[in-house]
């Protein structure tokens, strides 16, 4: 049977699936969908239209599904989707997402969000994702596969980091952050490639040595971003391996709307 703690206060209209735990004082609300394996602590309270999926861990005081702290919201019927396996802690606020944009807050799988930390409205993260305390994301922020958000680190609206880059302590990031690239600083500033993170995630030291290539083109022969992507282009072919890094490179470099970290 789900496991309720006596003092909790689940919505009769709430659909947990029967393996969920909710701790003492934790207020679920009416429209919250949650999965097998999910256990929420403490003091929590899960609310508006969200669904959580398997295999999460809520720490205590989290707030989960709330209203986005937007002047512009009506009360509309906007949602907030968590796939499986993350561990949210301790005073994390999630916010569901609005009209002006797909109405959708999301997180995917195998994140791990740290204390204090905000992820406001119509943001998306992708999975193994981690944001280290007190780390802030402004609305409509997209962070891809892999991506490490330093402590006290602000991402203003808008922005989009790419897959595995990293952003160090206390950085103010308002501009895109490309793929692989470590930046740190108020303003955020290029330093690097995540080459131990890659390490950690099985690149062999080829591939590496290719996306230092791609960081050496963007960021230290002073070439122009156009012509820096020519020349990224140009690597296609070097090692088959990487190619679809520099796929994702000239992706994401095209799309991105508020400039890069350069």
């Amino acid at each position: 049977m789900t496991q309720i703690h006596s003092t909790a206060l689940v919505d009769p209209q709430a659909d947990l699936h029967e393996s969920v735990a909710v701790g003492p004082y934790s207020i679920v609300g009416p429209h919250v969908r949650i999965g097998a394996g999910t256990t929420i602590g403490p003091h929590c309270v899960i609310e508006g239209h969200t669904t959580l999926g398997r295999d999460n861990r809520i720490f205590q005081f989290a707030s989960i599904g709330a209203a986005p702290q937007d002047k512009k919201y009506r009360g509309e019927a906007t949602r907030l989707e968590i796939g499986d396996g993350n561990t949210i802690r301790e005073f994390v606020t999630i916010n569901t997402g609005t009209v002006q944009d797909t109405g959708l807050t999301r997180l995917g799988d195998d994140n791990w969000i740290m204390a204090y930390v905000h992820i406001a409205h119509d943001c998306v993260l992708g999975s193994h994702i981690i944001m280290a305390n007190s780390a802030t994301l402004g609305g409509h922020v997209h962070l891809d596969d892999w991506v490490f958000v330093g402590g006290l680190t602000g991402i203003h609206q808008f922005v989009r980091v790419g897959a595995h880059a990293m952003t160090g302590f206390q950085t103010r990031l308002s501009q895109d952050l490309p793929p692989f690239v470590t930046a740190a600083g108020n303003p955020a500033e290029a330093q690097s490639i995540n080459a131990e993170g890659l390490k950690r995630r099985g690149f062999s030291a080829e591939r590496i040595t290719l996306i230092k290539q791609m960081h050496r083109l963007l960021y230290r022969k002073g070439l122009t971003l156009e012509a820096a992507r020519q020349q990224i282009d140009a690597l296609r072919g070097e090692l088959a391996e990487a190619d679809a890094d520099i796929a994702m490179m000239q992706d994401f470099l095209i799309a991105a709307s508020r400039g890069i970290v350069r």
